[in-house]
């Protein structure tokens, strides 16, 4: 959605997976506007916002998530946004365009926060982030945030670190302003992007049993505690193969297999949904990230004892002209030597890196293994001894 903000995607009927009557040819009955109000599990009905009640056999929960907004003052005025679904987002751009903003203000340096400094400085509006911790993404390694902080700063990006939100009020110099601790500053639109929360109104009030990790608990067939009753998607947890525990990651890919597992077990077949590593990545600008597994921290709580080092190299061979700089971090467990975790960084060459990690992860392959693994190499993709291996062989002088 961000994209389709920055004018990178022009119709906004592109984001749009499937339309109700698309269903409806497939015998789907869609109706919208009609929410999900109480769950009877002793007379299997669902009672709905028109008054009307739907028997089930098997129900599915895909209440998904909803935006975390703080309790401050004037969180609600005209030109305060999240963006969490394709309106919000037609919200922002209507807005964006009719009100002539010159400049927007982002609560949150994470995800959705910094791919919306991109769409907004594609706009010509100025921008700028704050966030309560010191650094912008602070799921990465410092070093990795630092060259997303200089990232932000050499396009035009200003980034607040240590502050938070107090309240929004009328502005003198532009429509809004909002107030910190320390200082006011002013803005024509201020997007809150400081994270969601799973649905989970709906499970719980029907004594539906609710994870550690504060989503609906599923087990691996997507069956809530409930044998009648499935969930999927961002409203539920998932099983984390390198931390080994339950946890809540709320990514649309992860959502789109369990929705399939899902389904798949209601029409009668019989699958699993074997769990993650934790991949994910997002770009801001020229600039890519992507990790996958656990960091240290994470690591720790699941009682391995974690060694990491943090190496920047070429993304391709070096005689060759263009950005090649690229930094990948490794966490591994110090008594197995199993690799646990990886962050890349970098113009070029970021995901690539990850995705061959996160395979690693996902089979439990050891440093000792992925030092040696067989790449495609040719100059304009990879060096001879790729990132990968450096990085490996330069964690295993510390175990």
């Amino acid at each position: 959605m961000p994209y389709y903000i920055g004018d990178v995607i022009k119709d906004a009927k592109s984001l749009i997976a499937r339309t109700p009557e698309k269903f409806r040819e497939t015998g789907v009955d869609v109706q919208l506007e009609v929410r999900a109000e109480e769950i009877d599990r002793a007379n299997k009905n669902v009672r709905l916002s028109n008054g009307t009640s739907v028997p089930y056999d098997i129900l599915a929960l895909g209440t998904g998530t909803s935006a975390f907004v703080p309790k401050a003052p004037g969180v609600e005025m005209e030109g305060v946004f999240v963006l969490k679904t394709l309106p919000d987002a037609i919200g922002i751009k209507t807005y964006l365009r009719e009100k002539q903003c010159r400049k927007a203000l982002i609560v949150g340096a994470g995800f959705i926060g910094l791919e919306m400094c991109e769409a907004l400085r594609s706009l010509n509006l100025e921008t700028e982030v704050i966030d309560l911790a010191d650094r912008p993404a602070t799921r990465w390694d410092p070093e990795f945030s630092k060259a997303i902080h200089e990232e932000l700063v050499r396009r035009g990006v200003r980034f607040s670190p240590n502050t938070g939100m107090n309240s929004i009020e009328q502005g003198k110099d532009y429509r809004l302003r909002l107030n910190t601790k320390s200082d006011a500053i002013e803005a024509d639109m201020i997007l809150i992007a400081i994270g969601v929360r799973p649905n989970t109104r709906l499970a719980g009030d029907a004594g539906l049993q609710i994870g550690k990790s504060g989503a609906i608990q599923v087990d691996f067939s997507q069956h809530t505690s409930d044998g009648d009753i499935y969930a999927a998607g961002d409203c539920c947890e998932v099983y984390h193969r390198v931390s080994r525990k339950w946890t809540h990651i709320p990514l649309g890919d992860i959502a789109n297999k369990q929705g399939r597992v899902a389904g798949f077990n209601i029409g009668g077949g019989t699958t699993i949904f074997p769990g993650v590593v934790g991949a994910q990545s997002f770009k801001i600008f020229d600039l890519a990230a992507a990790a996958t597994g656990i960091d240290e921290t994470e690591a720790k709580a699941s009682g391995f004892y974690p060694v990491s080092s943090v190496i920047w190299g070429n993304a391709f061979a070096g005689s060759l002209p263009g950005d090649k700089k690229l930094g990948l971090k490794l966490v591994a467990d110090q008594g197995s030597g199993m690799l646990l975790g990886a962050q890349a960084i970098g113009r070029t060459g970021a995901v690539e890196r990850i995705n061959i990690l996160s395979t690693a992860l996902w089979t439990g392959m050891r440093l000792e293994e992925i030092a040696y693994l067989d790449f495609a190499y040719a100059p304009p993709f990879n060096t001879s001894w790729d990132v990968i291996h450096i990085a490996a062989r330069e964690l295993l002088k510390k175990l």
